[in-house]
């Protein structure tokens, strides 16, 4: 059964918490816009080939744009997101294919629930743990049913690594946006300094961890998720883990393995001990 559970209180410290709940991570990012959620999905649903009326979840959901148009195509979507702000504004489209819910992703959202779940945009890897991140790849192959489908929308990190842009300053609507970008070995980061006429100053940190390929496979294979495909952008191009600028995995839920049933903790503790000791590729 799908819970309906919203993030504890305690949780609203943390960047991502009020980053994506402001007006200005909307108004930065307003490109993102139908159109492109649009033409992303196109490409995927004729490689999918879902039935009519399959359940998908799209998690971190945001304002909502990829659920709405999943739900044109005849799938019953669920879209959920921890901003408040943006499910207000999701919930607005919502119709009998299509509900919204305010849900933190590290918190259980159902057993053998969906067909599908999307997480899309790099809606993955701002944990401060790397055990939150396990729990969450935990969640999603829960809430699958077996022979589900997870897809994960992921930032390619040797391309973004040779092509970090520094220092940037963006003029939107009298509002000035100056992002500084940096890295380490395991995160990506940008501050997103907020200058308007009005008002104090505001600062924002985004942080986003460099998962590999071989990162992925290693959190998927306890939870018996089998990735099937690798893309490289939005219209679903070969990957290349230097040229591609995204790389997109497709899994598959398959039952659990010898390996698996044997082996769960140990597999599991070597994948915490290979994220806590992660080095870029």
């Amino acid at each position: 059964m799908l819970t309906t559970t919203v993030q504890p209180d305690t949780q609203r410290s943390e960047w991502f918490a009020s980053w994506f709940d402001s007006f200005h991570y909307h108004k930065l990012y307003a490109q993102r816009d139908d159109a492109e959620a649009a033409g992303f999905i196109d490409e995927l649903i004729p490689r999918l080939r879902p039935r009519q009326g399959a359940r998908v979840l799209d998690l971190g959901c945001g304002a909502g744009r990829h659920s709405k148009y999943l739900a044109s195509k005849g799938l019953r979507v669920t879209g959920m997101d921890l901003a408040a702000g943006s499910i207000r504004e999701a919930k607005k489209s919502e119709q009998p294919r299509l509900r919204f819910l305010q849900h933190d992703m590290r918190v259980p959202f159902g057993r053998n629930s969906f067909d599908y779940v999307f997480n899309f945009f790099t809606s993955f890897g701002y944990f401060e743990q790397s055990g939150e991140h396990m729990v969450v790849v935990r969640n999603m192959a829960t809430s699958l049913r077996h022979g589900g489908v997870l897809v994960l929308d992921y930032l390619n990190v040797r391309h973004a690594e040779a092509r970090l842009t520094s220092d940037e300053i963006k003029e939107i609507d009298g509002v000035i946006y100056r992002l500084t970008r940096w890295m380490d070995a395991r995160h990506f980061f940008k501050r997103i300094a907020v200058e308007g006429r009005d008002g104090e100053p505001l600062e924002y940190v985004e942080r986003v961890a460099k998962f590999s390929l071989r990162d992925f496979e290693r959190m998927f294979v306890p939870h018996d998720l089998s990735i099937e495909a690798v893309h490289g952008d939005y219209r679903l191009s070969p990957y290349d883990c230097l040229d591609s600028p995204r790389m997109i995995l497709v899994a598959k839920k398959r039952g659990p393995s010898a390996d698996a049933r044997l082996l769960p903790r140990e597999a599991l503790a070597d994948t915490a001990e290979r994220l806590g000791h992660h080095r870029a590729r």
